[in-house]
């Protein structure tokens, strides 16, 4: 008899059956589109607020970006944690544990993402300061995160967290298209806003927050059409604290939250450090950020692409095909981000003038770009490592890797090299962070694939039908 076959059953087979570079292709190309996606539209509130020609208003995107950039760490502590243990209970057929972990994951990052709005902006007098907004830029940093965090924290939040949950289940490109619709949208509404009505800074941060209201609409609509034939649940009597779910959701997630939060911790030291200079570092540097995360994007698609892929196979003991997926990924993710590596070192400075014609922030930003950009395939090859911990559910190697990356080595370095070299030596510290981080993933990884490539042979040889059980 022929069973009518559903989502889950595609998806499965997707996870467990498909050729492995198809499946990877498969959940990895629709990720990388929309993390490009959603990066241009990033970039559009510093390209479209650099056609004002004031850089004082770039500047001010640039000294709040940490601040959003929190609220990316809060959606990856509930999405990728969430997501992790999701793909894992699905390899075991745990589709309770799945369900129960969704509606943890989704209301308690709606919950937390609503408190942080609301306490910055309830502290923006002494938080936007210490951020490094002075006389000139203050003004346009209040009302850059009253739209995109006050009023858009939990749309934001949301946005991103769906979107790690649904693609744990194999729903890749309806996951992409959902943080691509943010980012057309915005791309779209960010010159309306800000030229037509005049709102500058204000109508980049309002577009901001409407696409993602968008975007998050989009999700909960597709979560309510898939109905029965998802573990992604919105009531909240799935809602559960048993099963170890939060400790699982939140210790596998906690890693790339940090890197987040240390990202921010290293933007703020950056931008403090530089505006010691002059604002113009400042708008170079952060349009230099801005495009590098362009490379990012790929790093971040390739990675949370794979994640569930992992998980899966992990869970269901299938560790030859685990590695064959892990194998894939690397390659791909070096291959991409270092021809993306080139690209942004040679065509430094006509697209940093794309951004804004001030010469002097020109000058900056190319020379900063080009810095950065030159360890991009070395930090693929560290955020693979990073996904590939917690997508078996380790919880000290991301840690510590994470650590490494953002705020471990990057932030002494900062100080350090400042003596040293001045200006240059700031914008250095972070590529010798990243390779220092590289080294150490490199000697974590090895005794980890070394453990599962020994536990193949093993498998593959049949117990004897009258064997002792263990």
């Amino acid at each position: 008899m022929r069973v009518k076959t559903t989502d889950h059953t595609d998806n499965t087979e997707l996870f467990a059956s498909a050729p492995v570079r198809k499946a990877v292709i498969a959940l990895v190309v629709p990720t990388v589109i929309s993390q490009l996606i959603t990066v241009v539209y990033n970039m559009a509130d510093t390209f479209f607020i650099g056609q004002v020609g004031d850089p004082n208003q770039v500047a001010a995107v640039s000294l709040c970006m940490p601040a959003f950039m929190l609220l990316t760490g809060m959606a990856n502590l509930f999405g990728i944690g969430g997501a992790s243990l999701i793909s894992r209970s699905l390899g075991v057929g745990n589709h309770r544990r799945a369900r129960a972990t969704a509606s943890f994951s989704i209301w308690t990052a709606g919950a937390v993402a609503l408190l942080y709005g609301l306490l910055l902006y309830a502290l923006r007098g002494i938080l936007l300061p210490a951020i490094g907004a002075d006389a000139d830029t203050y003004v346009f940093c209040e009302q850059y995160i009253f739209w995109t965090i006050t009023v858009g924290a939990v749309p934001t939040v949301l946005n991103q967290a769906l979107a790690h949950l649904v693609r744990s289940e194999g729903c890749s490109k309806q996951a992409s298209f959902g943080m691509a619709l943010g980012g057309v949208l915005n791309m779209l509404l960010d010159p309306i806003f800000i030229f037509p009505l005049g709102l500058d800074v204000a109508g980049a941060a309002i577009a901001t927050m409407l696409s993602n209201l968008i975007a998050t609409i989009y999700f909960l609509l597709l979560i309510r059409r898939r109905g029965t034939s998802t573990n992604i649940k919105l009531h909240p009597k799935y809602y559960s604290l048993q099963k170890q779910i939060p400790k699982e959701v939140l210790l596998v997630g906690l890693p790339s939250c940090v890197m987040n939060l240390m990202g921010v911790a290293s933007n703020v030291t950056l931008n403090k450090l530089l505006v010691s200079y002059a604002n113009t570092a400042v708008a170079g540097i952060g349009v230099a950020k801005k495009v590098d995360m362009l490379t990012f994007a790929i790093i971040n698609g390739m990675s949370q692409g794979a994640l569930p892929l992992i998980g899966y196979n992990y869970s269901a003991k299938n560790y030859q095909r685990m590695l064959s997926a892990i194998k894939t990924t690397l390659l791909y993710s070096f291959v991409v981000t270092f021809i993306s590596a080139v690209l942004l070192f040679t065509c430094a400075a006509p697209i940093v003038h794309a951004f804004i014609a001030d010469s002097e922030t020109v000058r900056y930003g190319q020379l900063f770009q080009r810095i950065i950009c030159i360890t991009g395939p070395l930090v693929s090859l560290t955020m693979i490592s990073i996904t590939v911990f917690q997508s078996v559910g380790k919880k000290l190697e991301p840690l510590l890797l994470s650590l490494l990356r953002k705020g471990g080595l990057d932030i002494p370095l900062m100080f350090l090299m400042d003596k040293l070299a001045g200006i240059e030596g700031i914008v250095w510290a972070t590529p010798i962070a990243d390779c220092c981080a590289l080294i150490v993933a490199v000697m974590l990884f090895i005794p980890f694939w070394r453990r599962f490539s020994q536990a193949i042979p093993a498998e593959a040889v049949p117990e004897p039908a009258n064997a002792p059980k263990a």
